[in-house]
């Protein structure tokens, strides 16, 4: 079974927002390639996007270039 939090981020989203607009502008704003966008609401009504993104790019490497960490 695929582990979604192995090269993958985890972003609060617009609640209006689908799967593919997530995709996409994650995709436009940070150049890289998405393989799958999972989401959730959480208890308090706000949506989270799971983002993986392909082998091709480090999500520890994004993470720290968005300053995240």
């Amino acid at each position: 079974m695929d582990n979604i939090y192995e090269n993958a981020l985890v972003f609060i989203v617009d609640r209006r927002a689908t799967k593919h607009e997530i995709k996409q502008a994650f995709e436009t704003l940070y150049k890289v390639k998405i393989v799958k966008v999972n989401t959730l609401i959480t208890p308090q009504g706000k949506k989270k996007a799971f983002i993986k993104l392909s082998q091709d790019y480090s999500a520890l490497d994004l993470a720290t270039e968005v300053g995240i960490i």
